[in-house]
Parts: structure tokens; C-alpha cells; sequence
């Protein structure tokens, strides 16, 4: 199982780290954590992440969930070099190695193994297309577009882990609040746009 003590302690000296840096800390890292680490970058109020993120989590979407497999080495090589490479300043590193010390530490606390039908083998499509659709809404440019998305796939990632359905099902809430902000937000854009053009046909 994966310790909170490790994130902790890397995070009193991070002076930077990168992707590949993260996956490491996780071990002989499976799927689930693979897409923890992604989902949690990409959720992060940082310039141009969640667009270089979102494309690998569509490769995660594509091997989910793997069944009982771990990531190891093939799952780094669904990430491009330019991905594991990608290297957090120093700040920010100590906030993502903090916060998924506390992630690890409230789930050892709250999570357990309850609803198993949620992770039945009959909903990994399911989970699939789910992943594929977060991604595609962490990719559009939406002002704080990336963050439901990217909780909901942390949920995701964190209910796999500790087989927890609970955990899962507040990932589909989370992602619905996602698809109804962004179905908002081209709304108003819509209406913006609708606007602009009465406005110069009227000129």
C-alpha cells in the first residue's frame, strides 16, 4: 500500500520534480496511481498543464483499468518523454508532494473496500469513456476548466485503489458538475458570439 510518509518526506527536500520523479515516489506504480499522478497535475492552477496532461489520460482511458496488472514500465511508455520530464518548480512541488501525502493519508483513514459493483469487470467501458470524456474537458480551454475533471479522476483513480465505491460514485458527480459547467460555459459562448455578430450587422 501506498505510504503517506514518503510524499512527506520528499517534500521537506523538493527543491523540483517531475512527473517521472512522482511516479516513482508511487513505487512499482499501477494504472490507478499512473492516473492519480496525471489527474492531480492536471486539476493544478498551472498555465498550459492540463492541455500537455490531457492527451496521455487519453492513453490511460485506453488500457483501463489493465485488470490486476501494475503500470511498471509499460505504463510510463504510454507517457511521452516530454511528460515524464515535465519538472514542477520548487514551490509547487512541495504543494503536490503535500498534497498527496494528505490525499494518501485522509484515504487510508476514510476509504475501504464497499459497493464492488462499481468496479465490476461489466463497467471498465464504462470507466473508459469516462476517463476519455474528463480528459477532452481538461484539454478544452475553460477558465478553472480542469479542476472538476481533474477530482473527478483523482476520485476515480483513489476509489480503484482502495476499492472503494463510494469513492467512485462521487467521481461521477464530480464529473457531472464537470460536463454541466463546460455545457455552460460553450452556452454562454454561444451567446457572446450570437451577440457580436447583431452587434456588426447592425454597425
Amino acid at each position: 500500500m501506498i505510504r503517506p510518509a514518503v510524499f512527506r518526506e520528499a517534500a521537506c527536500r523538493a527543491q523540483g520534480i517531475s512527473v517521472a520523479d512522482l511516479l516513482d515516489l508511487h513505487g512499482r506504480a499501477s494504472w490507478p496511481a499512473l492516473l492519480l499522478v496525471l489527474a492531480l497535475l492536471s486539476a493544478l492552477p498551472i498555465a498550459g498543464v492540463g492541455t500537455v496532461l490531457s492527451l496521455p489520460l487519453f492513453a490511460v482511458a485506453a488500457r483501463w483499468p489493465q485488470g490486476r496488472s501494475r503500470a511498471g514500465p509499460r505504463g510510463r511508455a504510454a507517457l511521452p518523454p516530454q511528460v515524464t520530464a515535465l519538472r514542477l518548480g520548487e514551490t509547487w512541488s512541495r504543494r503536490c508532494l503535500g498534497l498527496l501525502a494528505a490525499l494518501y493519508e485522509r484515504a487510508r483513514l476514510t476509504l475501504r473496500r464497499r459497493w464492488a459493483h462499481w468496479r465490476h469487470p461489466s463497467t471498465h467501458a464504462g470507466w473508459r469513456l469516462w476517463i476519455a470524456a474528463m480528459a477532452l474537458l481538461i484539454l478544452l480551454p475553460l477558465p478553472l476548466g480542469n479542476l472538476l475533471p481533474g477530482i473527478s479522476l483523482v476520485l476515480l483513480a483513489l476509489g480503484w485503489i482502495y476499492k472503494d465505491g463510494v469513492a467512485l460514485m462521487l467521481s461521477t458527480l464530480a464529473g457531472a458538475a464537470a460536463m454541466a459547467y463546460g455545457a455552460l460555459s460553450a452556452h454562454l459562448l454561444w451567446a457572446m458570439v450570437q451577440a457580436a455578430g447583431r452587434w456588426w450587422a447592425a454597425a
